[in-house]
């Protein structure tokens, strides 16, 4: 027996009215808001979604055709660490083998999506501390960590919860996927056949079948977020291709993912990154290249509009949709525009609960600043300027499921390092590490104007574009680190992948003192000069220098502060090696505020599997390491607190190799510990505000 369904979800204002008219109208509008169904063929779609709009047609699809685990296919959610904060990090932030490429999530990208996470998979390569069990206030947890099998082989991932359609993408070789990233494997890792799924996976046919288990059909982005688990996904069906429509979906979905890939090219934290946008583009100024940028925008859009088109329509053909439900599906059951473009996909995501948004606009101040940006880059030497004047030309494009590189394209490569390669540059006119002249001199070598107010913009405007574009996933990471004076009137820019435990003596002495020193001559040369005869000018002039000596005054003296207790190591991350500076960044009250907070929570013992933790506080740090065998590991003393019994199952050693007290004693500094207890005991200047917790610090 059939049963009556009027559709009104589309009216948000007056449903009573709309319920009326609908009544009214009866089959005229029949396939839009008036339904006829028979109840019980809901139960042909797994989970009985109550989907009445779909027609009997497209049901039947799911009896007919093979779902998607079927045929050597598999869909699998993956890690869970549950500590991201630890064993996460941002691609640039550290190296080294136990560091390995992680997708989680991430915008809505189909075909495509830089993977732009790390996961610390162990210097063995198998997850040991990860694994392990670790305390966590008092609670023991561990990582959640399913289909290990299945890490490192090329296959596709999405986005399992977003306010945005589903966005398959292409994941490379030599990644591990996430909970929050599910992947696709098929058997014998075909790049062919990978290709042809991701393109009907990204189709309208294959959408509009998620869609329906979910009864999702009135969901529209901006609404409330999707979950695309992989249970949804693996009952799916999925058309038989034969050799003949896989060479026919594959080139398409190679070309989409080459489109957007392009397009990704001038993001600088992008494994795909080869020059800003206004250097791939030509013009007599750089207003015509922000102009031929936007043109190459719309070329690389409109052409990704067609081939999505014709995937949708071979899609369609392969799936044996009828023209009618195509229409149904492509026009949906309202005018909204549901279209996804680079420019509204941001605000669609700013909700997620897994991944926030990404600036990605294209507007004319963001294309100038990723330049200059790059111009910084150039100064440290990470970046090569050859391939801004055509010297070094750019090795050829990876195919899709290549392992990602070490280092993008436009960096130096690791066997031709820069002649100029330096951790520390300084924002001061007329010394020899200006790091204003050096970007000036990388984008007059690009034949770009230098612009007028460079030095203003690098004092004021450039560190808080830093921090966002370096941020992704809830993670902020800075790799050019801005220490200054509260005017930020000096600055002294650090670079930290090429830091080491000397940079920061340096900074004090070779950088600030020799600066104080240098305007404390000045300031007396112009007292004298002037004396009691002097202008109201020469007064303000007087004063100005007097202030700028005794920023530069205080400035040195934090500095000498942290530089004894400097340790960095890339493994613990950007944040926890930049929190014991939090007074040196004054000029920034919202990343002063985040680093004391960093701080503060390290001083407390929450982040003691830090190697800055052990530095500090080894005394601390051991005892937890008997007690926890995660952390043991990190600090590689596992051996002396553990052992494996013959389960296979790890216990605490009845009695330990080497004692506690002389672990700490091998660990402990007498000058590190002199130089904690004065930080923690240090007045802050600037008008700072103490913390409060300063009586639980251990010093």
């Amino acid at each position: 027996m059939k049963t009556i369904f009027l559709r009104i979800l589309e009216e948000i204002h007056n449903k009573e009215s709309a319920l009326r008219n609908a009544i009214a109208a009866g089959d005229l509008v029949t396939g839009k808001q008036f339904f006829e169904v028979n109840p019980t063929s809901f139960a042909s779609v797994p989970g009985s979604p109550f989907a009445y709009w779909v027609s009997d047609s497209l049901r039947k699809l799911f009896s007919s055709l093979p779902l998607f685990e079927n045929n050597g296919r598999v869909a699998r959610r993956g890690v869970n660490t549950n500590d991201d904060l630890r064993f996460l990090r941002l691609a640039w932030e550290c190296k080294g083998s136990k560091w390995v490429p992680h997708v989680k999530g991430g915008v809505w990208s189909p075909y495509y999506a830089d993977p732009h996470m790390l996961l610390n998979w162990g210097l063995s390569g198998k997850g040991e501390e990860l694994l392990a069990e670790r305390v966590t206030t008092r609670v023991y947890k561990t990582a959640i960590v399913p289909s290990r099998d299945l890490y490192f082989r090329p296959g596709l991932a999405w986005p399992r919860r977003t306010k945005s359609e589903l966005s398959p993408r292409v994941m490379p070789a030599g990644c591990i996927f996430g909970d929050k990233g599910p992947a696709a494997i098929i058997e014998g890792d075909s790049s062919e056949e990978l290709l042809a799924l991701v393109a009907i996976m990204n189709s309208s046919a294959f959408h509009a079948l998620v869609e329906f288990q979910l009864a999702a059909g009135d969901a529209k982005p901006g609404g409330a977020a999707h979950s695309y688990e992989v249970g949804v996904l693996q009952r799916t069906p999925v058309p038989i291709l034969s050799e003949s429509h896989k060479k026919a979906l594959a080139p398409l979905a190679r070309r989409a993912w080459h489109l957007r890939r392009l397009l990704d090219t001038r993001r600088e934290t992008s494994h795909a990154f080869t020059l800003p946008g206004l250097l791939q583009v030509s013009g007599d100024s750089h207003l015509v290249r922000i102009q031929n940028w936007y043109d190459r925008v719309r070329k690389v859009e409109y052409e990704l509009q067609v081939l999505q088109s014709d995937i949708n329509t071979l899609c369609f053909e392969y799936y044996g949709i009828s023209e009618s439900d195509r229409q149904v599906i492509l026009e949906g059951f309202d005018v909204s525009d549901n279209s996804h473009t680079e420019s509204n996909t941001e605000d669609q995501e700013s909700d997620s609960e897994d991944e926030e948004v990404e600036d990605d606009s294209n507007e004319e101040s963001n294309l100038v600043s990723e330049l200059l940006s790059w111009g910084v880059g150039v100064a440290f030497g990470r970046f090569d300027p050859r391939i801004a004047t055509h010297v070094r030309q750019l090795p050829l494009e990876p195919e899709p499921f290549e392992p990602l590189p070490t280092r993008s394209p436009g960096m130096w490569p690791e066997d031709d390092a820069p002649i100029e390669h330096t951790d520390v540059l300084v924002d001061d006119e007329g010394h020899k590490d200006d790091i204003v002249v050096r970007i000036g001199s990388a984008l007059e070598h690009a034949k770009f104007d230098v612009p007028d107010d460079l030095r203003s913009w690098l004092s004021k405007e450039f560190f808080p574009l830093h921090i966002k574009m370096y941020s992704k996933s809830r993670r902020k990471a800075p790799i050019y680190w801005q220490i200054a004076t509260p005017s930020a009137t000096y600055s002294v820019w650090l670079y930290i992948p090429a830091f080491n435990r000397d940079s920061m003596f340096r900074v004090q002495n070779d950088y600030v003192a020799a600066k104080l020193a240098q305007e404390e001559r000045n300031l007396e040369a112009l007292a004298r000069e002037i004396r009691n005869q002097a202008t109201n000018t020469q007064r303000k002039e007087l004063a100005a220098k007097f202030t700028f000596v005794e920023e530069l005054r205080a400035f040195l003296e934090e500095v000498k502060l942290v530089a004894p207790l400097w340790n960095p190591n890339l493994d613990d991350g950007v944040i926890i090696n930049f929190s014991p500076l939090w007074r040196l960044v004054p000029q920034n009250k919202q990343w002063q505020k985040e680093l004391k907070s960093t701080w503060n929570a390290l001083c407390e013992g929450k982040y003691d599997w830090s190697h800055l933790a052990m530095h500090l506080w080894p005394e601390r740090v051991i005892r937890k390491c008997a007690n926890d065998r995660s952390m043991a590991i990190a600090h590689g003393i596992e051996n002396v607190f553990w052992s494996e019994e013959s389960d296979g199952k790890f216990a605490p050693q009845k009695t330990p190799t080497k004692s506690v007290d002389d672990l700490v004693r091998e660990r402990t500094s007498a000058a590190v510990k002199s130089a904690l207890k004065g930080l923690l005991n240090a007045p802050v200047q600037s008008g700072v505000k103490r913390s409060s917790k300063k009586g639980k610090h251990n010093a």
